[in-house]
């Protein structure tokens, strides 16, 4: 009992150490820059330069601190076995997030360190793929998103077919861009023997928010729900205290996406419609038939969510409130 104590209080440290040096590499700025408009005195404390990749090495090292305290992984000590893990190249700049029990027997492995020719080839192909959807689709659409928001930045207000071209825009580029990246990282590693997480699963095609989430980002989303949604109680003390958990994880997994208000609004926003969501099938759900399954019924929940996410996307890639409301009206 006395090492378990012991434990925890160096897990503490070792999370507070992480949480500290991102919070001022990521958001010394922010936090200045909005101190000094609520005080209303300038105080400037230089440009902080964020280190690449520093949200997903910091999420990757706090994986670690966790699961050894709660799973005690004892024989992954090994400082080099724990530099391979938070330092293995292909996700570290964008994910996928990792966890060590996925990575760790891998890397034991006497014959992932040998090529194997059938690898290379289903790696390349998956690189390839991520690849074409990045420099291609990504690329190729994302002028149109730019000159959008670029205008509405300027103080322009776009027509309404000008709003739904940005919108859209956005909406493919972000995916084929993140989804393009993980495909090439997923690919990479492959390569080398190595499996990683499959990131996307066709998050567009969701029929509801919860489903969205299941399938956008998910090695996150599963992040996000073990080691902040089920540690603040999760579903277990009461459906009010739920859905505050919905909310401020999705609310710190919006600050975790950038420093800037539009990012926490948008997790506020999917904050919000996880609630309403959960909260209709508790009203709802749970006394429904055959209607649920009917094909118009499942159209009308895929076209809903998907206008709530574009509506989300729309915070998310503005720099200001005062552009998205203009795209949005």
């Amino acid at each position: 009992e006395e090492k378990r104590r012991i434990a925890r209080r160096w897990l503490i440290v070792g999370i507070t150490v992480n949480l500290v040096l991102l919070a001022y590499f990521k958001y010394a700025n922010f936090f200045v820059d909005n101190l000094s408009l609520l005080i209303g005195h300038h105080w400037d404390i230089g440009q902080v330069i964020l280190p690449i990749g520093i949200s997903f090495f910091t999420f990757t090292q706090i994986a670690f601190l966790a699961d050894t305290f709660q799973k005690g992984v004892r024989d992954y000590y090994a400082f080099v076995n724990y530099g391979l893990f938070v330092t293995y190249f292909p996700h570290l700049i964008a994910g996928p997030v990792l966890h060590h029990a996925q990575m760790m027997p891998q890397f034991r492995e006497p014959k992932n360190y040998q090529i194997d020719l059938a690898n290379v080839a289903g790696g390349l192909t998956i690189f390839c793929i991520g690849l074409f959807k990045k420099i291609v689709l990504a690329d190729g659409i994302s002028p149109y998103a730019d000159a959008v928001f670029d205008a509405a930045e300027a103080g322009v207000t776009p027509d309404f077919i000008e709003a739904w071209i940005g919108a859209l825009a956005y909406t493919f580029q972000l995916y084929f861009d993140f989804s393009g990246y993980s495909d090439m990282a997923i690919g990479l590693s492959w390569m080398f023997n190595i499996r990683i997480p499959f990131n996307f699963n066709s998050p567009y095609q969701a029929i509801n928010i919860t489903d969205f989430w299941r399938r956008w980002h998910m090695t996150l989303s599963v992040f996000l729900r073990d080691y902040l949604y089920i540690p603040l109680g999760g579903n277990q003390k009461g459906s009010i205290r739920r859905y505050a958990n919905l909310l401020i994880t999705m609310l710190l997994g919006g600050l975790w996406h950038g420093a800037s208000w539009t990012f926490v609004f948008w997790g506020g926003l999917h904050g919000f419609y996880l609630i309403v969501n959960h909260g209709f099938n508790a009203l709802i759900g749970l006394h429904s038939t055959g209607w649920v399954k009917n094909p118009l019924f499942k159209f009308w929940s895929w076209a809903m969510t998907l206008l709530a996410v574009i509506i989300a996307w729309v915070f998310f890639r503005a720099t200001s409130f005062d552009a998205a409301l203009k795209i949005l009206a």
